[in-house]
């Protein structure tokens, strides 16, 4: 559980301006909650980490609507081994409990696979479980593009991942996806498969984001190939989207993303332009995806100081024929976001609040240091970065206490 912040920490809270002062109010109406390890990653300054925290979540959204094989799926292709602390529970809760939807013959592999992937790793008796029950599966007439089998293959994938094999993880995927978009292109467009043809085109949608975060792994490092697929997905699903307003369309084919996975693609897309350093691309994707979001929550939060931190590193191609704004102009407009995502963390209580919040506000608090050290103005920067320090100190959060600490006494 989280500790109860030290009194001192809480009683400096008179001495900050109002929007830190309410995040710490916050943050002790909260403090019950249970205890979650926060990571953080430097870029221009310092920012919340996006592959394990922003990303995943986004991606979540996409996977959480379409389940697969089981329940576990989606979180072990997402989560790695998040869900290995549970595994007995979710085995018994959610997996068994799944089996109905496929022929024993079929089930009985699968248990075995499950079992040797959650329960006693061992890849290579998993693979073999995996492989006969596709097998089993195929001879007994299951629709390869059914969710139970796609499931399969996506567990597979979700193995190659947990063992750290991207390249394999990669392999599974994209092999899947080639099928599925062969599918597509050859029954999509008959009237009868209109309706799983939308079903087929949310698991590439989501797929394709996916892709997009193997391909970004610091073990693959292929940023061309992530930008294709998120590009791909994107594009996909704003054409997708766009195609439903026509008369007729939406009673045919059924509804498609939500807004909230709408913008979790853009999210993907934007992480991947960050780390590109293109972040004139990041930006607008990330004021897109904030737009999307169908209420304002923690996850918001994320988004705003996403933002702020992009537009404070605008770097505009040299032959671009926009004139770009100043220096000045930029460094304000981040500082706004930056005090939008604290009030906002501020604003958000208990049970909706989470701990996107509590790393969101620190998170701001630190980001406003670093714009009024930019604006060189450094009794500003120091005071933001010792609030940011007393509230990292107040929620436990490790990472933000230590690079907060560092600013300050880079300006000592």
């Amino acid at each position: 559980m989280f500790s109860r912040p030290p009194t001192s920490a809480l009683r400096g809270a008179s001495n900050f301006p109002t929007g830190s002062r309410r995040c710490l109010s916050s943050f002790a109406q909260a403090r019950t909650r249970p205890q979650t390890t926060f990571h953080a990653r430097t870029s221009h300054g310092w920012q919340q980490s996006r592959s394990k925290a922003s990303f995943s979540r986004g991606a979540k959204e996409l996977w959480a609507a379409h389940p697969y094989l089981v329940s576990l799926a989606a979180a072990a292709i997402l989560a790695g081994s998040a869900g290995i602390a549970y595994a007995n529970y979710l085995y018994k809760t959610y997996i068994i409990a799944s089996f109905h939807k496929y022929p024993e013959p079929v089930a009985q592999k699968l248990r075995r696979a499950i079992w040797y992937t959650n329960q006693d790793l061992d890849p290579k008796n998993a693979l073999k479980y995996y492989k006969q029950a596709l097998e089993i599966a195929n001879e007994l007439g299951m629709d390869p593009f059914s969710d139970e089998i796609i499931g399969v293959k996506i567990q597979v994938s979700a193995l190659m991942e947990k063992i750290e094999n991207y390249p394999k993880a990669i392999q599974v995927l994209e092999i899947l996806r080639n099928d599925c978009l062969a599918w597509e292109d050859k029954f999509g467009h008959q009237e009868d498969h209109k309706e799983k043809r939308t079903r087929i085109m949310k698991m590439l949608v989501a797929m394709s984001i996916k892709l997009g975060e193997l391909y970004s792994n610091q073990y693959v490092q292929d940023a061309k190939s992530a930008e294709e697929r998120l590009v791909w997905a994107l594009e996909t699903s704003l054409r997708e989207k766009q195609r439903r307003q026509e008369p007729g369309v939406l009673e045919k084919e059924g509804e498609w993303m939500s807004d909230n996975e709408m913008g979790a693609s853009m999210e993907a897309l934007a992480h991947t332009y960050e780390e590109q350093n293109k972040h004139y691309l990041a930006t607008p994707l990330f004021l897109q995806a904030l737009n999307f979001k169908s209420e304002k929550d923690c996850h918001s939060v994320i988004l705003m100081n996403n933002l702020a931190i992009s537009i404070a590193q605008q770097n505009p191609p040299p032959n671009s024929e926009t004139k770009s704004p100043s220096r000045v102009v930029l460094v304000e407009n981040a500082k706004q976001w930056a005090q939008k995502a604290l009030d906002l963390a501020a604003d958000i209580q208990p049970p909706t609040r989470d701990e996107e919040c509590d790393v969101g506000c620190a998170v701001a608090l630190h980001n406003l240091g670093e714009f009024a050290e930019m604006n060189k103005d450094i009794a500003e920067a120091k005071k933001r970065y010792k609030e940011a320090v007393s509230l990292a100190r107040a929620i436990g959060f490790e990472d933000g206490l230590e690079n907060s600490s560092a600013a300050l006494r880079r300006l000592s």
